[in-house]
């Protein structure tokens, strides 16, 4: 489930699951070439690479896959370390939420420190988000979350829940909220915003 409906190999099958992903990836590399973008062509070409770089081998794919692997899938399975789970968790979803994050620098042409900064609070939301979705697995519900609660835990994998325990894992993430606002110091209340979708990602129950 997602926001209470079947996804979609559940929905439909498979196959069609696998082309919708493909079909929605490229999608996205097309919307970010577009001309309407940005006038600066060199934007949209950073803004191309950015999005390879997240979604390919040492982001997304490359996470999904070292995911796969943690669960027993190609070899014996293991206990994973607090440093590799945070590793895996960064290529996936967190390589997605920093590239969304450093896409509006690029976009407004931001220079070097601000760009770095903007990269910190990246790095640093999508590991709160994956944190809190791992705790929401644990002490949700599937009606309230909209998807199986329980799941990871069913299904073994490796989270900084289990490697931290819940008191662990609630004290990373308000470090982790901490950071995210340490990093927007330098633009001041024009940040506000940010720091509203920090303390979403992190507070939130969905």
């Amino acid at each position: 489930l997602r926001r209470g409906r079947p996804t979609v190999h559940k929905a439909y099958d498979e196959a069609t699951a696998i082309l919708v992903g493909d079909a929605l990836l490229t999608l996205a590399f097309n919307v970010m070439a577009r001309n309407e973008v940005h006038a600066d062509p060199a934007v949209r070409v950073a803004l191309v690479v950015e999005l390879a770089r997240a979604s390919g081998l040492g982001g997304m794919a490359g996470g999904q896959m070292l995911d796969l692997a943690a669960e027993g899938r190609f070899e014996p399975k293991r206990a994973l370390s607090e440093k590799e789970i945070a590793t895996l968790q960064a290529m996936k979803t967190g390589a997605l939420i920093r590239f969304a994050c450093r896409a509006g620098a690029i976009l407004g042409k931001a220079d070097m420190a601000a760009l770095a900064d903007i990269d910190r609070y990246g790095i640093a939301i999508g590991q709160a988000f994956q944190i809190a979705d791992d705790l929401l697995d644990v002490e949700g519900d599937t009606k309230t979350l909209g998807k199986a609660a329980g799941k990871d835990a069913a299904a073994g994998k490796a989270t900084l829940v289990t490697a931290l325990g819940l008191q662990g894992a609630r004290a990373r993430l308000k470090e982790l909220l901490a950071e995210s606002d340490s990093a927007l110091t330098r633009f001041g209340t024009k940040a506000d915003t940010l720091r509203a979708a920090a303390r979403f990602v992190a507070e939130r129950r969905t």
